[in-house]
């Protein structure tokens, strides 16, 4: 194939596909002229109609960023025929009730976003009127159309905007289509059956996360995924050729497993573009991509260049590109009757094939059908009353224990690993390899399905959810549920050494909204292994809780995960040793006890005695000023040393901590307590 970056090396075919697939795309006559048709007879509207919206499209787009001075308008432009394909002939979706077997349609590009809201518009979702979209970057609250897709409103399937996360989420919808498939759906009665459809640009495939996403949907062979990639090489700084120049995507895509298929005139031939997504819905065992060539800003006196990316054409603009589609440059945001009719009928088809799904559901036998690899499997307590749980690790099995006894892969059925890991879409343990980042982002792809329908648990050393970070994010950003299992999350990982001990990691996720940062003292945990009567499962739903009360205390420690042992430790020789009696508290969650009434946090803090709080955590002391005076913590990267030489050498020991807390008591006995307020003090600094 021929290199990819530039418009101009291709040869001038309509468009090219495998001739296999061409052979099941029987052509007939409509109106005097050959059309594509499917099995459910597709008929492509002739040309005249077509161009109508494709003029309207690309005008009121201009109108619309022009109205506030801002937005994305030249790839929307380009890629209208695109969507023309999509929402009027290919996908199967509903305006008026999306809990059915629709597809899922993913705008990857987020930038892009006003192309999605005017197709939500133009096929009759009630929420998008003209006046919806007219918010689009105004500073209305209330606003339907923001910058970036958001999972809230109505048409949305997930929020996308950084780069390489709409197609990650992309490839979780596909593998929860699979999985639910291969788990309810019966001989003759396709229940979850749905295709996902992803719109990219040239940055996305730029993105290290959406290539990790790229080749895991090709092992798996997510026939139910294409990604439709908006070729118009352009980039915010100019063309995309300027770091990227040497690589042909078709054949990198061929390379991950997947069918490629090329369209050259992507800006105007819908009846290509609707023959590809159809080659693509009947793919046997792969994903497709489909490569189409559009022109950013099409119709504009900038159309191809980085100008017409990320802002307003401005007023001459606008008119010249409303005097190139046939429209009066004095009238402002024009949708013809016609327009509105060339997508009507999608409405009645949407609520035909909702029907025709409810009629399917109904008739469908309830008896489970027995599969080869179910019989006699023997699940543990937990993943058999919990079969919505998907497991998954990033290549550290034997390290985070998240396998159950008889678990079954998510695998391609087919496939045979040299090392015995096989399994079939009906698995619930996935294998990501090394991808981090691609195993959260496409979490949030599982956990966006359908609410409750799939519970995605990642479970990796908790140093490697940095490479992760941007995925959980996002998932936090849509409020979605999911779990991620961080182990190997001390200074006591040892001999790693400091890149695998995560001193600081801990202040990114407790301070990221959304998202319940745990680090719990129970019986699973260290200090709750050792000192089991203490622990509190109710308490740690709660953020903290007291673990040892002591009347008249003259000081309280509060103790954190793996460091709980040194806070008991530690006021167990101040009692011996000093005569001071220390109270401890558990703290796993700041923002779950953030969320208590105020005389539960007095109660276990005591915020109003004379007795100083002295937090101990060996992590960065970052976000504790506000519950205690005073921290034995971490101000340094950890050392390559053995757990317990480590946590020696940085003074995390009761004979290292109790002399810094009796100074401290000794001192607030001297002044007061008010000595401390406002003075958080560092007993650990220093040390390297």
């Amino acid at each position: 194939m021929p290199s990819l970056s530039s418009h101009h090396s291709y040869t001038t075919v309509p468009f090219a596909v495998p001739v296999e697939t061409l052979n099941h795309l029987p052509l007939k006559t409509v109106n005097g002229k050959q059309s594509s048709a499917t099995a459910d007879d597709i008929v492509i509207e002739d040309v005249e109609k077509t161009n109508l919206v494709l003029r309207t499209f690309g005008s009121f787009i201009v109108d619309l960023c022009e109205q506030f001075k801002g937005g994305h308008p030249g790839s929307a432009m380009g890629m209208a025929a695109i969507g023309v394909a999509l929402w009027k002939y290919i996908m199967k979706y509903s305006t008026e009730n999306p809990s059915f077997n629709r597809d899922r349609f993913v705008l990857s590009n987020g930038h892009t976003s006003i192309f999605q809201y005017m197709f939500l518009h133009l096929t009759g979702y009630k929420d998008m009127a003209v006046d919806q979209l007219k918010t689009y970057h105004s500073t209305r609250t209330d606003s339907l159309c923001p910058g970036h897709p958001e999972i809230e409103h109505e048409g949305i399937e997930v929020t996308t905007g950084p780069l390489g996360q709409g197609i990650s989420n992309a490839v979780g919808l596909a593998m929860a289509t699979k999985h639910l498939g291969a788990v309810y759906n019966k001989p003759g009665f396709s229940l979850v059956d749905n295709m996902t459809w992803c719109m990219i640009s040239d940055a996305y495939l730029q993105e290290g996360v959406a290539l990790e996403s790229i080749q895991l949907a090709g092992h798996w062979k997510l026939n139910d995924l294409t990604v439709i990639y908006d070729n118009n090489q352009v980039t915010c700084d100019g063309s995309a050729d300027i770091a990227n120049s040497a690589e042909d995507v078709n054949a990198k895509m061929r390379a991950c497993g997947w069918n490629v298929i090329d369209i050259l005139d992507g800006n105007h031939d819908v009846e290509a573009i609707v023959n590809a997504l159809v080659a693509a819905r009947s793919s046997k065992d792969k994903p497709t991509f489909v490569n189409v060539r559009t022109i950013i800003g099409i119709g504009s006196q900038v159309a191809g260049d980085a100008k017409a990316h990320g802002a307003a054409l401005g007023p001459a603009v606008v008119a010249h590109v409303k005097k190139q589609n046939g429209m009066n440059p004095e009238e402002h945001f024009v949708i013809s009757d016609e327009v509105y009719a060339f997508f009507r009928e999608t409405k009645s088809r949407g609520r035909q094939l909702e029907k025709d799904w409810m009629s399917s559901c109904q008739r469908s036998p309830t008896t489970p059908t027995a599969t080869r690899k179910s019989a006699g499997l023997v699940y543990n307590p937990l993943a058999a009353k919990l079969p919505n749980l998907m497991v998954e690790t990033a290549d550290l099995s034997p390290s985070v224990n998240m396998a159950w006894k008889g678990n079954v892969d998510f695998q391609n059925p087919d496939f045979r690993s040299a090392y015995g890991l096989n399994g079939d879409y009906t698995g619930r343990y996935i294998h990501w390899g090394i991808c981090e980042h691609a195993m959260a982002s496409i979490s949030n792809g599982l956990a966006a399905f359908g609410k409750g329908t799939i519970l995605p648990i990642t479970s990796i050393f908790f140093m490697f959810y940095i490479y992760a970070a941007p995925g959980l994010r996002m998932g936090a950003l849509q409020h979605l549920q999911t779990i991620h299992i961080a182990t190997h999350h001390s200074i006591g990982t040892g001999e790693d050494g400091p890149t695998h001990q995560p001193i600081a990691l801990a202040s990114l996720y407790r301070a990221m909204p959304n998202l319940l940062y745990i680090r719990p003292c129970d019986s699973e945990e260290t200090a709750g292994a050792m000192y089991p009567s203490h622990s509190s499962r109710d308490g740690v739903q709660r953020g903290a809780y007291v673990f040892v009360e002591e009347p008249n205390a003259d000081v309280t420690l509060i103790g954190v995960g793996a460091e709980m042992v040194f806070a008991m430790q530690t006021r167990e020789l101040l009692a011996s040793k000093y005569n001071i009696r220390a109270r401890v508290v558990s703290f796993p969650c700041q923002r779950l006890f953030e969320a208590q009434p105020v005389e539960y946090k007095r109660e276990v803090l005591q915020y109003r005695s004379n007795a100083p709080r002295v937090v101990i955590e060996a992590y960065a002391v970052n976000g504790w000023e506000r519950y205690a005076d005073a921290g034995i913590s971490m101000s340094s990267f950890g050392k390559s040393l053995p757990g317990a030489a480590a946590y020696k050498h940085f003074r995390f020991d009761e004979e290292s901590i109790a002399p810094k807390v009796v100074e401290l008591v000794e001192e607030v006995r001297r002044e007061g307590v008010g000595c401390l307020r406002g003075e958080f003090r560092d007993l650990n600094g220093g040390m390297k």
